[in-house]
C-alpha cells in the first residue's frame, strides 16, 4: 500500500481551505434579525445595504450601535468503515459581532460611516477533529493487517480549531439629486484574518507482533515503528501540529441607486464590485510543510447585486422584498470556483407593523440558494441551501433613541457527497448544521 494513501491528509493539507467558501455576511443589523428584508432600507442600516437611501434620513446626525449573538452547530457524518466514529461535531459561538454606523444628513446630501464583520467573524471548535483528518489514521490497522501483523484497533487525540473575521470599514457619500432619484457612492476597507490551530498526537495500535508486541495491547505507534526498524513510518506517525494566521486587505468599491416615486413605495439597487482578496501566511509552527510563511493564495469576497422594495400597503404596515446574487463563478478562490454549478442568490420577504406610536413588530423569512457541486463539498468546506426565519421588534424610548431587538433561527437542508479513498473505494459524507441568533441594537438621532 502507497505511503501517501495513509498520511496524505494526516499532515492537515486542507486546513489553508476551511473558510475559503461562500464567505459573505449579509447580516448587518439587528433590523436585518427582525425582517431579514433590508435591501430597501432608509434607515441607520442603508449604510450597508443601501447607501443612496440615506437621503431619507431626517437632517443631522444619526448614531447606531449593534450587537449579534450566534450560536450554530456544525455536523458531519462520515461512512468510511475504518473510522471508530462516524459523527464529527463542531461548535461555533459567536458572542460579539458588532455593527457600528454613523450617518451626517444635510439638505441633499448623506455622508455615512460603517464598521462590521463582512465575512466570518466565528471559531469553530472540531475538538475530535474531523474525518479528513482521521480517516488515515484509521487505515493503520488495515495496512499492518496487510503487511502480516494483525491489527484491530488505533487511537489518536485529534483537535481543530479555526477563526476567520474580514473586518470591513466603509465610507459612503449619498445624494438627493431631486425628489425622487438618490444616488451614491462607497468603499469598504477589508482586514481579513485568518486562524486555525490543529494538531495529531497521541497515535495508538496494536499489532500482533511476536517480539514487540505478543499480546496485541495498544501502544504508541512511534515505539512501534522504531523497534520495527522503520523510520520513514515513525516520522509519519510522530506528533504534529500547525499554528497559522493568515492576513490579507483589499477595497470593495460600490454604487447605489434609491428610487422613491411616491411616500408608498422605496426602491433600493446595490452592486458591490468583486473584492481581489490576497491572503498571505504568518506561519508560527507548522509540522506539515504545508503552509510557508509568507506564502500568499486568493480568497475573493464575490461581487453582489442587491436589490429591494418596500411598499406601505397601510400607514402603519409595510411590507417589503429583497434580492441578492453573488457572483462567486467570478472570485478567485485558487480554483475551487471553478466546481460551482451556479452563483449563489437569495431572497426575503419581510412585514412591519406599528403596533403604536412608540412600538412596532416585525417578522421575516429568508431563502439562501447556493449552488455547489458535489466535488466542491467536503468536510472542512461546505455550503448549505437554508431557510431562515426573523421576529422582532422596535420600541422608541423616547424621540431621539430607538431600541431593536431581533432573534433569527436557520434551518438547513441537509446536503451530502462521496469521498474517494485511494484504492479503498468511495464512501458517503453528509454535512448537517443548525443556527440561531439574538441581536440587540441602539440608535441616536440629534
Amino acid at each position: 500500500m502507497k505511503k501517501s494513501l495513509i498520511f496524505t491528509v494526516l499532515i492537515l493539507c486542507s486546513i489553508h481551505m476551511v473558510f475559503a467558501s461562500f464567505v459573505t455576511n449579509t447580516n448587518q443589523s439587528t433590523l436585518f434579525y427582525r425582517l431579514l428584508s433590508r435591501n430597501h432600507s432608509t434607515d441607520i442600516d442603508a449604510t450597508y445595504y443601501n447607501p443612496a437611501g440615506l437621503t431619507q434620513l431626517s437632517n443631522g446626525w444619526h448614531i447606531a450601535l449593534h450587537n449579534q449573538t450566534i450560536f450554530q452547530e456544525k455536523t458531519v457524518i462520515n461512512e468510511f468503515p475504518f473510522l471508530n466514529n462516524s459523527t464529527y461535531i463542531g461548535e461555533v459561538n459567536v458572542p460579539v459581532f458588532p455593527n457600528f454606523y454613523m450617518v451626517y444628513k444635510k439638505d441633499n446630501l448623506a455622508l455615512s460611516f460603517g464598521f462590521g464583520p463582512n465575512a466570518g467573524g466565528g471559531t469553530a471548535d472540531f475538538s475530535d477533529g474531523l474525518p479528513s483528518f482521521e480517516a488515515p489514521i484509521s487505515l493503520l490497522p488495515y495496512m499492518l493487517t496487510s503487511m502480516g501483523l494483525p491489527t484491530t484497533k488505533y487511537s489518536a487525540d485529534i483537535a481543530f480549531n479555526g477563526s476567520s473575521v474580514f473586518y470591513g470599514f466603509q465610507l459612503n457619500a449619498s445624494y438627493a439629486v431631486n425628489d425622487v432619484f438618490s444616488v451614491a457612492a462607497g468603499v469598504r476597507y477589508i482586514q481579513a484574518v485568518n486562524k486555525y490551530e490543529g494538531d495529531i498526537k497521541n497515535i495508538m495500535i496494536n499489532p500482533a507482533h511476536p517480539l514487540i508486541n505478543p499480546n496485541g495491547n495498544m501502544m504508541p505507534a512511534v515505539q512501534f515503528f522504531t523497534i520495527a526498524g522503520l523510520p520513514e513510518y515513525t516520522a509519519m506517525v510522530g506528533d504534529k501540529a500547525v499554528d497559522v494566521k493568515q492576513i490579507g486587505s483589499a477595497i470593495t468599491p460600490l454604487l447605489s441607486v434609491n428610487v422613491k416615486p411616491n411616500d408608498r413605495l422605496n426602491i433600493g439597487i446595490k452592486y458591490e464590485f468583486n473584492t481581489n482578496l490576497e491572503l498571505e501566511n504568518e506561519t508560527t509552527k507548522d509540522d506539515t510543510g504545508m503552509f510557508p510563511d509568507g506564502e500568499k493564495f486568493r480568497n475573493d469576497i464575490p461581487a453582489i447585486l442587491s436589490f429591494g422594495i418596500e411598499y406601505s400597503l397601510l400607514p402603519e404596515l409595510r411590507a417589503s422584498f429583497s434580492y441578492n446574487l453573488f457572483f462567486d463563478k467570478n472570485a478567485n478562490w485558487e480554483g475551487r470556483e471553478e466546481l460551482i454549478d451556479s452563483n449563489t442568490y437569495d431572497f426575503a420577504f419581510g412585514i412591519e407593523y406599528d403596533v403604536t406610536d412608540t412600538i412596532l413588530i416585525s417578522t421575516g423569512f429568508l431563502r439562501t440558494q447556493f449552488g455547489m457541486s458535489k466535488e466542491y463539498q467536503t468536510d472542512f468546506s461546505h455550503d448549505l441551501t437554508c431557510n431562515t426565519f426573523g421576529l422582532g421588534a422596535r420600541f422608541k424610548v423616547k424621540k431621539s433613541l430607538d431600541l431593536d431587538i431581533g432573534g433569527i433561527y436557520v434551518n438547513y437542508l441537509d446536503d451530502d457527497a462521496m469521498i474517494t479513498y485511494e484504492n479503498i473505494g468511495s464512501f458517503r459524507e453528509a454535512y448537517q448544521r443548525s443556527t440561531w441568533c439574538v441581536a440587540i441594537g441602539l440608535g441616536y438621532h440629534f
